[in-house]
């Protein structure tokens, strides 16, 4: 499934896309007074972007560039955006690592004219 074809209300989602933000952790506190962990993150594939909350150890798991599949995820909405949920009975692994780095530079910004004039 591409991210292109989420709308919130899909259900049974599965999808592969590459972590392309990741914020800072920060604890909240559920309606049921558990502190939990919670951090924010886009998925990218070729079709689009969606935001996804990482919770508890996923956070430590999953970094900028890795290459991701969720499965049996949902779409819901959040202040109006569409966004992935793994849920109770949903997953998020990584099938890819990455560079770890959103800093790092990509292969289209690389100019090996550019590196040559450096290293002079």
């Amino acid at each position: 499934m591409n991210i292109s074809d989420l709308k919130a209300g899909a259900s049974n989602v599965d999808v592969e896309a590459v972590v392309a933000e990741k914020d800072e952790p920060r604890e909240v506190v559920t309606k049921y007074g558990k502190k939990l962990n919670v951090a924010n993150a886009i998925l990218k594939d070729d079709t689009g972007s969606i935001a996804i909350s990482l919770w508890g150890d996923t956070i430590g798991q999953i970094n900028v560039g890795d290459k991701v599949k969720v499965t049996n995820g949902y779409v819901n909405e959040f202040r109006g955006t569409p966004q992935l949920s793994t849920g109770k009975f949903g997953k998020i692994e990584v099938i890819e690592k990455g560079s770890g780095s959103s800093d790092s530079p990509s292969e289209e910004d690389y100019n090996p004219e550019e590196a040559d004039a450096e290293e002079m």
